[in-house]
């Protein structure tokens, strides 16, 4: 049993799709990647005021559609100008094929 919010099951997540969640309006990008990782970070971009979940991903990046910054689905750090500032990276667990977050805390890189 996981202590974050299920989401969704992980096989209802296209891959290299960012999808837009609200965990105690809290909001966040879910991206399952082409390795079948599956990650959660900060759905606002730190450039503007612009939702991630829809930009691209491509690897393990989250471009935003409006400048072009990318930001990494790893650590949430941002790649290239013009956002500089990170995003919030979740935690994110698979149990029994179920997607569960956890808004409360953040990873530390």
């Amino acid at each position: 049993m996981s202590t974050g919010t299920r989401i969704c099951a992980v096989d209802e997540l296209v891959t290299d799709q960012a999808v837009r969640v609200l965990i105690d309006e809290v909001p966040i990008a879910l991206v399952k990647d082409s390795a079948g990782e599956v990650h959660a970070i900060g759905d606002t971009c730190t450039h503007g005021d612009i939702s991630l979940s829809e930009g691209f991903v491509e690897g393990e990046t989250l471009e935003c559609w409006a400048h072009g910054s990318k930001f990494s689905l790893v650590t949430g750090q941002a790649l290239n100008l013009p956002a500089f500032e990170p995003v919030p990276v979740y935690p994110v667990e698979v149990v029994d094929g179920d997607v569960y977050i956890d808004s409360t805390t953040t990873k530390e890189f």
